[in-house]
């Protein structure tokens, strides 16, 4: 049995995992970066070491210290959260060698699943719909251009390794292909160390779904329903939602992709919990997109749906304990929405806000979550992610958690810094978005038809 985990991460989810751990009777340690020392997660957890200066590079994503803490505080597992070092194959490799469990997936599905070429053809080969595109790196621009031509423009050009947004370009023609396919490499290589780009046909105003899967190490894999990303700006998520509005209307549609999670889950021999991620198109078509091999900030939606703390639920399958449920017994008889609270000023093109918080005071009453590390005179670094909360409000309908979701943005009070809450109360009143009509672009759209002092 697990007794002692160590948090290998920061924020919000560092301290969601200290909870998790009290509740199950697991003793806690969290690591931390010197510019994290008044960080709730620290305060809260049993012990605490510091591992480094306040990059991530010097701290968060140093293994070999992290490894170190683990050792000297005789630790049995290791939750690495989301970001940093969580789909780190190596690092899982790292933690199996010391006799300490990884708490997430095992070292070979990372790596099948992290490289979207590799995880894409896997899935494929499982009978998973993919969007149309190269089987793998494109090795010249000669190839890729052909290739660009025969699935018809405008074409999408993706990292091999990458994610949020980095290294991702459309182009629409030859001419923009040949400039396009130069700043994604660059940009690959700049971020993942790894310049690989593959392509692959641009679905135009798709809505971005996610399926929630869980597996444990008996041959068991169940999914928690979907999640609608659809509302994104620059690829970074804003709000999530569950049940999809667009599935609300096409439960056989709902049916089918929750089957697919599950077939590309067992073709990855997956354990743990991890995210299938789909396109939809307008007409009902999906497109499998990648897998993330993690927890997803937006797992307090999916809690909420179903009941289920899919945290403590990641360290029992650590554990080895099988799911205690099966497909049939998992309902989905709420709505949720979240809006992830950033340090940042949406008026000045969502300028990043670092600072001191002068005054913090969270919303509560019925159906309101608020998931945050913060509080008042709290500092926050300016080396990290800007976001410093989430605000999940769920109901019995999406009017309800859309309604508790406006009143608490009212109520949620954070003075000195700037942050995205007026903005997500511009979206809650929005009509396109009030009548789930959201898609990929809808961000886009907004920000050009609405004034900026509606949400500065």
């Amino acid at each position: 049995m697990i007794q002692k985990v160590l948090i290998a991460n920061r924020g919000e989810i560092a301290l969601r995992i200290v909870r998790a751990c009290r509740e199950l009777g697991i003793k806690t340690l969290a690591v931390y970066s010197e510019a994290d020392v008044q960080s709730l997660h620290v305060q809260l957890a049993d012990e605490a070491i510091c591992i480094g200066g306040p990059r991530s590079d010097e701290s968060y994503l140093k293994a070999d210290r992290i490894i170190a803490a683990a050792e000297i505080a005789d630790v049995d597992a290791i939750h690495p959260g989301y970001g940093f070092l969580s789909e780190n194959a190596k690092f899982a490799e790292q933690c199996e060698s010391c006799n300490i469990k990884f708490i997430g997936p095992r070292a070979e599905s990372i790596r099948r699943m992290g490289d979207k070429a590799v995880a894409k053809e896997t899935v494929r080969k499982a009978g998973v719909p993919i969007v149309p595109g190269s089987d793998g790196p494109i090795a010249n621009e000669a190839e890729a251009l052909k290739l660009a031509r025969k699935i018809g423009y405008p074409v999408i050009i993706k990292a091999v390794a990458g994610g949020g947004g980095r290294g991702m370009r459309i182009a629409h023609n030859d001419v923009s292909f040949a400039k396009e396919l130069h700043v994604a490499k660059n940009e690959a290589e700049k971020a993942f160390g790894n310049g690989d780009v593959y392509i692959e046909k641009y679905i135009e105003k798709p809505r971005h779904i996610e399926f929630q899967v869980l597996a444990d190490s008996h041959g068991k894999v169940v999914h928690l329903g979907e999640r609608d990303c659809s509302v994104q700006r620059r690829h970074q998520k804003l709000i999530e939602e569950a049940p999809s509005p667009f599935l609300l209307a096409n439960p056989s549609l709902r049916k089918a992709m929750g089957k697919a999670a599950i077939k590309a889950t067992e073709a990855a021999n997956y354990e743990n919990a991890g995210t299938i991620e789909f396109l939809v198109d307008a007409t009902g078509n999906f497109y499998f997109i990648e897998m993330n091999t993690r927890i997803q900030v937006e797992h307090p939606v999916t809690e909420e749906l179903t009941g289920i703390d899919l945290i403590k639920q990641q360290i029992l399958i650590a554990n080895g304990e099988p799911l205690p449920f099966d497909q049939k017994d998992i309902t989905f008889n709420r709505h949720a929405i979240e809006c992830r609270i950033n340090a940042e000023d949406p008026a000045r093109n969502f300028t990043p806000s670092p600072g001191t918080i002068g005054l913090y005071y969270a919303p509560g009453g019925h159906g309101v979550r608020v998931d945050s590390h913060v509080y008042s005179g709290y500092q926050i670094p300016p080396y990290y992610d800007s976001m410093i909360g989430k605000l999940i409000c769920y109901g019995a309908d999406r009017k309800t958690a859309l309604e508790r979701a406006y009143r608490a943005l009212n109520e949620y009070l954070i003075r000195g810094i700037k942050t995205t809450i007026p903005i997500h109360k511009a979206i809650m009143s929005d009509p396109t978005f009030m009548e789930g009509k959201a898609t990929t672009a809808y961000m886009e759209d907004f920000l050009a038809r609405t004034p900026t002092d509606l949400f500065s």
